[in-house]
Formats: C-alpha cells, structure tokens, sequence
C-alpha cells in the first residue's frame, strides 16, 4: 500500500495546491491513504472548522498538527468531534484532542497515525516524545502494523534520533515544521521509511510561506511586523511510502515536490 505525507499546508496558498494536486497525485501514484499536516491551514497559523473541511473534501483522511494547534479557539470543539486531526500525542493528557488514530481504508486496511512535537528549540510545555510515543504504539500496533509518525520538530537532531528509535516499530517517520524539504530520505536497517522534513505546501516564492519584504524588514529593523502569506509560485511538497501490508515494513520512499497553475487563489481567502 502507499501512503502521501503533505509537508505543512500553509494558509489559503496552500489548501489552493491540496485541492488542485492531491486529487491527481492520488490517481497517478495510486495512493491509499492521504495524511496531510494541516496546522497552519487558518491563514498560516490554526486550524479551523473550515479549512479542516476544505482538506477532507480535497481527498485528505488525516490531519496533524504541531505547536500552532492552540491557535484557534474553535480548534477545541473542532478535536472534541473529529478524531481524524490530530493534536501531538506528548500534549498533556487533559487537553482536548488525541495524538493519535487507526484510520481505516476503503480496502479495509487499518493504518495508524501518530502526531509528536519535538522539545528542542520548541516552546511548548510537552512531554519527553520518545516516552509518549512507545505508550502511544502499545495501543495502535494491537490494531495494525503499519504506522506513520509525524514528527514536528526543530531540530533535526531530534527528528534523526527519532527515527533510530522506532527504526523496525513504524512503518514511517516523517519529519515536519521546518518548511524546508531535505533530501535525506532513506529506509532504515529494520525497514522504517524516514525523512528529516517533507517540506511545505503553499507559497515558495517567499520566506517559509510569509511575504519576503516583511520578513526582511523584521531582520533588518527588529520591529514587530505583520507576517503576510505569500501568494507566488504554489507548491506541494510531501513525500509517498510504499509499504509491505503483511510486515508494515516500508519498501521504498520517494520525496514529492510539484507546482500548480494558479497563480490566485482568491476561493480560500483564510
């Protein structure tokens, strides 16, 4: 079976390449299961009830999250109903939401997605990941073996050595946060499909999704500036692992990187 990872949705850009990409993308690769990571779907920052609507109706089965997640206040009501996006399983357990979710295909293989937020460079007050993940797979793998980690972190330190932990006990970790896409993906000796960072989906003509100039007057002047989305040059950055249903071990890993046309995407104006 395959499964697509989409690299951070970035704001209406964004949800703009999803909707005109994965349903294409799907076809072609012959895709099963779609997990997108949709934090900064809301205008580049949250999720709402909308733009969460806009990725499902684009053909996404499961959202992740990172340290934006709280962004939103509809955000708690929205985690309290669907139990397909996912807020990051080392959140303290009384917060609303679950880090993780067995998601059935149509063919009816079940497929496990978990969400973490790394603690290195990040400031969120979250548990030790590489504790939270090894209870929260307890749970899943009495389901199924085949699992994909999105791990939302910094540093890449963080994210490599996540990936040498659960080397042989997921079928796919998959880094993300950064918005840059690296080029390190690889399977690991026991058979885990890992990638530092899928990258981003929305606006590459621009600094990690926000307009250029206001960026730089940041840098340059030190004086609080409003962060625009960038419009320019839309991308979709991911990556597809191929994995082998009766082992859950990953056969192949392949990064994605694809444009759309449309320059104005004026339908998805949040």
């Amino acid at each position: 079976m395959k499964i697509l990872f989409i690299g951070d949705i970035v704001g209406s850009p964004g949800r703009a390449a999803v909707k005109e990409l994965l349903p294409k993308i799907k076809q072609r690769e012959r895709i099963d299961v779609v997990v997108a990571n949709a934090e900064n779907s809301a205008g580049g920052s949250g999720i709402t009830p909308r733009t969460a609507r806009d990725l499902f109706q684009s053909g996404c089965h499961v959202l992740t999250s990172g340290d934006h997640i709280w962004r939103r206040p509809e955000v708690i009501e929205l985690l309290q109903k669907e139990a397909n996006i996912l807020r990051p399983a080392n959140f303290p357990k009384m917060t609303p939401g679950r880090g993780s979710v067995v998601f059935k295909t149509d063919a009816g293989i079940k497929v496990g997605v978990i969400c973490l937020l790394g603690r290195v460079f990040i400031d969120a007050m979250v548990e030790l990941p590489f504790r939270v993940v090894s209870e929260e797979l307890k749970a899943l793998k009495e389901e199924t073996n085949i699992i994909l980690l999105d791990m939302h972190a910094e540093a890449t330190s963080e994210k490599v050595a996540m990936g040498w932990f659960l080397d042989g006990e997921v079928s796919a970790v998959i880094g993300s946060h950064t918005h840059i896409q690296t080029a390190d993906e690889r399977i690991l000796p026991k058979g885990t499909a890992y990638l530092t960072d899928a990258g981003m989906t929305g606006p590459y003509d621009s600094v990690i999704g926000r307009k250029k100039d206001r960026i730089l007057e940041k840098f340059l002047t030190g004086m609080p500036t409003r962060f625009e989305l960038g419009t320019e040059d839309v991308q979709m950055h991911g990556a597809i692992v191929e994995i082998d249903e009766s082992t859950g071990r990953a056969l192949k890993i392949e990064r994605v990187r694809e444009k759309i046309d449309v320059k104005d995407s004026q339908d998805l104006d949040c």
